[in-house]
């Protein structure tokens, strides 16, 4: 198992019930895709293993899932806060000009005036859009060391170019 290759999809939450079921927070734009993704990899005591979805159902605003070989409450507390990490390759091919959110970590970001504004290290989403985080240079005359831009393509996103792993954007700098 190639381990660079996994990327975090969910996580696991607190237990539900007796039987060793467990709340499950996806990552993915719908919520089940989650589940299309097989197999699963957690990390537990820096060693990865393999889990399998036994069943998965939705519980009120939640959705709980039962993982083969977790049978009682005290075996899926211990999963708790767990990631769940699947191989990238899994993940369907996009159309032209989309991309993944594994794709910007690492891209450099330059305004369209050619500011280096540093590199991309994360993401959030905030309901409203997603929201880029850059890691700035050491260098940087502003004296940032990390800057909040949002993913608005069109007013602030100006071009994504995937094969040169950079990102122009329409940012002052000093912000």
């Amino acid at each position: 198992m190639n381990t660079e290759k996994l990327i975090v999809v969910g996580k696991l939450g607190s237990s539900y019930g007796i039987r060793g079921w467990l709340r499950v927070f996806s990552f993915t734009e719908d919520a089940d895709n989650l589940f299309d993704y097989t197999p699963w990899y957690i990390k537990r005591a820096d060693s990865w293993q393999k889990v399998e979805v036994e069943s998965f159902k939705p519980h009120n605003q939640d959705t709980i899932v039962k993982i083969k070989g977790i049978d009682d409450r005290d075996d899926a507390n211990a999963l708790t806060n767990v990631e769940i990490y699947v191989d990238a390759e899994e993940l369907p091919d996009l159309e032209e000009g989309d991309f993944y959110w594994k794709d910007l970590i690492g891209c450099k970001v330059l305004t369209i005036n050619g500011y280096d504004l540093g590199q991309v290290i994360d993401l959030m989403e905030t309901g409203s859009n997603d929201v880029l985080v850059v890691k700035a240079n050491l260098k940087d005359v502003f004296g940032s060391k990390e800057r909040l831009i949002p993913f608005v393509e069109d007013q602030f996103i100006k071009q994504v170019d995937l094969s040169a792993k950079q990102i122009t954007v329409d940012w002052d700098p000093a912000f």
